[in-house]
């Protein structure tokens, strides 16, 4: 939430030269509570430039109420419908002038950082619209955070996370954690990378103004907790796997096990109103592997309102005894190269069809095309 990034300048669709300098939309509906919002942005990723930001409260009867906008470098408004008095209004004009002029940044952060709300405040929207997107949308992404809980530090959560892992036969049956010094997770990852983690746990204590955090970290061959109390040193632990009566560092484990691992934190959750987001889901896993742990997810969060939405390549679990139609989504890459997204509850398949025969046979679309290759044979 920090804006644009200084390698979004690459991130834009690059199949044609025209969009280097077309406008890249991004916009999220959500609830927060009982009410729901559309928030976003549109910017020219090749410049880094910021050319619209907007929060509407969507209304049960189509209508949509504006919160806040700003277009390009000018001052922020806050929408029609909003009362403010003449101290509120001193407050808030403080605040968009301040920002005016600033093309890389969000003005939905800028209103959070270091920022204090009374819970009656006209402003609370602000606060409670940042917090969701900043804590209730999970990225599981080998290289960023993926927990702010007790998951990985706790006995008794490490003692469930080892029976989980056992119900996947992956020859783990215990996981426990062993304390190491800064000097020693300089060492599993680069320094540079070490000291972007801290600076963004830092960047978090001070944007929710909290006094500890604990996060756990997967970076390349290392897995590993940091906890930090203010004005503490940072109390860093790795974890540690037995097989049978043998222990092995992480860094020792298969690919498949490394993936659960990334995974596991997942099905503990009890935290409401959570989107996970996954890419390939799949990767490094046996396709039962893969079935057992959606089904596993689906029965440990069937009394909480908790989203998972991921990609893959695997058909094997294109069943509708796990998933309904609308639930499965098909990417194709058109002739420009474009990607387009449909879903398989257009082509009102029968109950009975297997979805994932069909698939292969090119039902649906979604699957390569190859061209031949002649290959010269020796004289």
């Amino acid at each position: 939430m920090e804006g644009l990034p200084v390698e979004s300048v690459n991130d834009y669709c690059r199949n044609k030269d025209s969009n280097k300098d077309r406008e890249s939309v991004f916009e999220l509906q959500f609830t927060v509570g009982d009410r729901f919002y559309a928030y976003g942005f549109a910017a020219v990723l090749s410049r880094r430039k910021i050319i619209e930001e907007w929060l509407y409260e969507l209304m049960q009867d189509g209508n949509a109420n504006n919160l806040f906008s700003r277009d390009g470098g000018n001052m922020p408004k806050l929408g029609d419908g909003i009362r403010l008095s003449s101290a509120e209004k001193n407050r808030f004009n403080v605040y968009a002038e301040d920002f005016m002029g600033n093309e890389t940044g969000l003005f939905l952060t800028e209103m959070n950082r270091g920022k204090r709300y009374e819970d009656n405040s006209k402003f609370i929207f602000f606060k409670k619209v940042f917090e969701w997107l900043i804590n209730n949308i999970i990225i599981i992404n080998p290289d960023r955070g993926i927990s702010n809980d007790e998951v990985y530090y706790t006995k008794e959560s490490l003692d469930t996370v080892s029976k989980l892992i056992e119900t996947f036969d992956t020859g783990v049956n215990e996981i426990n954690t062993k304390e190491i010094t800064p000097e020693e997770l300089s060492k599993m990852i680069p320094k540079d990378v070490m000291l972007n983690i801290f600076d963004s746990i830092k960047l978090k204590m001070q944007l929710e103004n909290l006094k500890k955090i604990q996060m756990t970290w997967r970076i390349g061959e290392g897995f590993f907790n940091i906890r930090i109390r203010e004005n503490s040193e940072p109390e860093i632990t790795t974890i540690v796997l037995k097989h049978g009566k043998s222990i092995f560092d992480f860094s020792e484990e298969s690919d498949g096990t490394k993936r659960l691992i990334d995974l596991i934190y997942m099905l503990m959750i009890k935290q409401d109103d959570i989107v996970f987001v996954v890419d390939e889901l799949e990767r490094s896993l046996h396709p039962k592997l893969t079935e057992h742990f959606i089904e596993m997810f689906m029965e440990s969060h069937k009394e909480e309102r908790i989203q998972l939405i991921f990609t893959t390549h695997e058909n094997a679990i294109m069943d509708k005894k796990i998933f309904r139609r609308d639930e499965i989504w098909f990417i194709e890459r058109d002739n420009n190269n474009v990607s387009v997204i449909y879903s398989l509850d257009k082509f009102k398949e029968r109950y009975d069809k297997k979805l994932s025969k069909a698939y292969l046979e090119g039902r649906y679309g979604a699957i390569p095309v190859f061209k031949q290759f002649q290959f010269n044979k020796e004289v």
